[in-house]
């Protein structure tokens, strides 16, 4: 008889933002960004970027509410297109359920495949200012016979790595998969494998890197430490940052909070949504593709004194344990059909586990090396700008602009507890 713990999903994703010190968006990346655009699936794409923003957003809620005191980091993107490769192997109500519950519904099958092969070719992008690296592997055991269709798909569409694999070694394995990720994130998430489940014959990976240079950097010179406010009684010591500049900042009355666009170099943004003291709740319930929207007619460039706390956190999560709560129920039962991976019923997912991290510095890769952004004019300095002080719990997202899609999303609880 066959195992019924078969398959595990594992996500990983790393955001590390660096000053900027000189834009040098090279005509060479801009051209192969480019011609990206104009290949087939485009339009898909984008719209597989707003359904997946929606996704997103009710996942970050239900984190919240579960664990309302945690920072939360994680990545829409990483998690929608690994159940997508999965959906290669899905048959009738666990393919229905897997296109339900990622809001894929009414969108042709093979469109959305083609949709997130655009996505693959137009964001994997590098420079000597950023570098946004995304990809797929396939452990698969070397006992195992997955069809043939299914592995053509995954590695044409998501050109996945599939990689032979003896899970009789457990320890080999994980060893084997964990030097993976951590070569594909430069070692910055490692251990993402704890151990592998007994019966486990096939192991998908998706990750993403991400490194980017503010296109206006903070001057380290600047950082101070400044208190943090987790509750009413309660700070923690934090770097503070601090740059006066020019950003899109817009004010919701409606929902009392501070809405801040943060560009990277290139065609990447940061925004960091800043609700009054005991509006976060408020905030959360509200957010949405209508909020979004509204939040970007409400962005006006103006002159700001920026304080953003310095910060390092990551998240992990048992997702097998957090998608039935918002609707993706019967994926991980014994009952779920993968048939089209290996032609065997009773496989099904054991666990689906997703690492991010996000880092936020001042500093670039050249650090000290000036260009007239390191600082700002004594006499911009004095001004009266309007300020805006990240000294409590924010909201943060990152979005690559031409597709609009959201690459992380997070919230900032405290950024001393990593």
């Amino acid at each position: 008889m066959n195992p019924l713990l078969g398959l595990s999903l594992l996500l990983a994703g790393l955001l590390t933002v660096e000053g900027l010190l000189k834009p040098n968006f090279s005509p060479k990346n801009r051209e192969a960004v480019s011609q990206g655009q104009g290949g087939k699936g485009k339009g898909t794409a984008q719209e597989l970027a707003k359904r997946n923003t929606d996704f997103g957003l009710k996942l970050f809620k239900k984190l919240s509410f579960h664990t309302p005191d945690n920072n939360i980091i994680f990545s829409p993107w990483s998690i929608s297109m690994a159940f997508s490769m999965l959906s290669l192997g899905a048959q009738d109500s666990t393919l229905a359920e897997i296109k339900e519950g990622f809001n894929f519904r009414s969108i042709p099958e093979k469109d959305i495949h083609e949709g997130f092969h655009y996505l693959i070719r137009s964001l994997n992008q590098r420079n000597q200012d950023h570098r946004l690296g995304l990809g797929n592997a396939l452990f698969i055991d070397q006992k195992v016979k997955p069809q043939q269709k299914f592995l053509t798909e995954v590695k044409n569409m998501y050109e996945a790595d599939i990689i032979p694999t003896n899970f009789q070694n457990p320890e080999n394995v994980q060893k084997q998969i964990n030097n993976y990720v951590s070569q594909k994130t430069q070692g910055k998430i490692d251990n993402l494998v704890k151990n592998i489940d007994p019966g486990t014959v096939m192991l998908l990976i998706n990750y993403i890197f991400f490194r980017a240079r503010w296109q206006h950097e903070f001057d380290p010179k600047e950082t101070k430490e400044d208190d943090f406010l987790l509750d009413r009684n309660k700070t923690v010591k934090v770097p503070m940052m601090f740059h006066v500049g020019m950003y899109k900042v817009g004010r919701d009355d409606q929902l009392s909070c501070t809405v801040l666009e943060m560009p990277y170099q290139s065609n990447f943004t940061a925004i960091f949504v800043l609700p009054d003291e005991g509006k976060m709740k408020q905030v959360e319930e509200a957010l949405g593709l209508d909020t979004f929207d509204r939040w970007q007619k409400l962005l006006v460039r103006s002159l700001l004194d920026l304080h953003l706390p310095k910060f390092s956190i990551s998240g992990t999560y048992n997702l097998e344990e957090i998608l039935p709560h918002i609707g993706l129920t019967s994926l991980f039962h014994s009952e779920a059909d993968y048939s089209g991976i290996t032609g065997q019923l009773n496989r099904t997912i054991s666990r689906v586990s997703h690492k991010a991290t996000v880092d936020v510095s001042e500093r670039g890769t050249e650090a000290g090396v000036a260009s007239g952004l390191l600082s700002q004019p004594r006499s911009l300095k004095a001004t009266s700008a309007p300020h805006a002080r990240f000294n409590r719990p924010f909201l943060l997202l990152l979005w690559e602009v031409t597709t609009e899609s959201p690459l992380f999303l997070g919230k900032v609880v405290n950024p001393a507890a990593g």
